[in-house]
C-alpha cells in the first residue's frame, strides 16, 4: 500500500493511499513510525480519511503504536476516521483509549498542546518552590 509522509513543523503526516488497513499494512505503518520515532521530529499523526475498512488485529497495532509514541515522550494521533472505523475500534473497546480527532487540524492542535505540555513538564523551572519556603 502506498503511505504518503508529508514533513510539517512538529509532525509528520502520515496518510495512507488505500482504503483497506490490514495487518500487513498497519505493521508497515509501525515501521515508517518507529523510523520516525528515531527522528528529531518524532510526532505522529495518521490520517485515515481514505481508509474505509480496517482488520481487528489493525486496530489493536494501532492501538499498540499510540502507546509505544507515548513511552518515548512523543504524540501519536488519529484524525478523520469515518463513523464504520470508529465503530470497528469501538467493538474491540480500543476507542475510550485512542487519542482521536474528526480533523487533521485539531491533530494538529493536540500534538502542538502535547509539546508545550512536555516542555512545561521537562522545565527544571522551580520558581514557584521556592516562593513557598
Amino acid at each position: 500500500m502506498e503511505l504518503k509522509i508529508d514533513t510539517k513543523e512538529k509532525y509528520q503526516l502520515l496518510t495512507p493511499a488505500g482504503t483497506n488497513i490490514t495487518a500487513n499494512i498497519a505493521a508497515e505503518i509501525v515501521a515508517i513510525c518507529n523510523n520516525c520515532l528515531e527522528s528529531p521530529l518524532k510526532n505522529m499523526v495518521l490520517n485515515l480519511e481514505n481508509v474505509k475498512e480496517i482488520e481487528p488485529a489493525a486496530c489493536q497495532t494501532l492501538t499498540d503504536l499510540q502507546q509505544a509514541f507515548y513511552d518515548k515522550s512523543a504524540s501519536f494521533v488519529i484524525c478523520c476516521l469515518s463513523p464504520k472505523l470508529e465503530n470497528a475500534f469501538d467493538d474491540l473497546e480500543l476507542l475510550e483509549v485512542l487519542n482521536l480527532t474528526p480533523t487533521l487540524s485539531e491533530a494538529s492542535d493536540i500534538v502542538m498542546m502535547e509539546e508545550i505540555e512536555r516542555e512545561l513538564l521537562d522545565s527544571d523551572d522551580f520558581e514557584f518552590d521556592k516562593e513557598s519556603e
